[in-house]
């Protein structure tokens, strides 16, 4: 037996209780915040059309933004690895549906998912930067997805008055009970490439990705 064959139960028993654990523990801190959610209209626009689109928001900012947009129906794409297996848990018990890759691990197959997924009408959430960073930097696979698509990249970020941040690259933001939040939406656009000036377009609406003076 190989040493990932032997590891392969410890590994999912940690996610298990990682999740078990975890989802009554988010969920109590999440019931106390409270969301002020800045262009609205523009979402509500897209979803008058029925239209497929694509949030695009920091890794960091994952949590909250999840939190608010939970039992919509969403797609996200969720990395392979095993803190991946404990978000995607986490997400489906949220209502959330996945598509399993990223930009470093099946990347091709999961870009392909993405463009099926849009095709047939789905909204779609993905973190540019994610699943390793660095933080704040767009990656190409969600501006050749609006390319392919056609579908518009509707820019999304958090901005919470007090909140705790994980030490990892993305400081990833877990906002403090009754946080006061600040959901921004961004004015949809096609990406018309996947070239650094539309990145630069998409990084510029999503906003910084860490608190002022907080470094990477």
């Amino acid at each position: 037996m190989s040493d990932a064959e032997t590891r392969r139960p410890a590994m999912s028993a940690r996610v298990r209780w990682a999740v078990w654990l975890g989802d009554p523990i988010i969920r109590l801190i999440a019931s106390t915040w409270r969301y002020r959610v800045v262009n609205r209209h523009w979402v509500d626009a897209l979803r008058a059309e029925e239209r497929p689109y694509i949030y695009a928001l920091w890794h960091g900012h994952l949590l909250p933004l999840s939190w608010y947009h939970r039992r919509e129906g969403l797609t996200t794409m969720i990395s392979e690895h095993r803190d991946g297996e404990i978000i995607a848990r986490l997400l489906h018990r949220w209502g959330y549906r996945s598509v399993r890759g990223s930009t470093s691990k099946g990347a091709g197959r999961a870009l392909l998912g993405m463009v099926r997924e849009l095709a047939a009408g789905a909204v779609f959430a993905i973190t540019p930067d994610g699943p390793r960073g660095p933080s704040g930097s767009v990656q190409q696979g969600v501006l050749v997805a609006s390319q392919k698509s056609r579908a518009p990249i509707v820019a999304m970020r958090i901005d919470a008055d007090r909140a705790w941040y994980a030490r990892g690259w993305d400081r990833f933001a877990i906002p403090k009970p009754f946080a006061r939040i600040t959901l921004t939406y961004g004015e949809p656009f096609v990406a018309r490439s996947a070239d650094e000036s539309e990145a630069a377009l998409l990084a510029e609406r999503i906003g910084p990705a860490l608190p002022p003076g907080m470094g990477a």
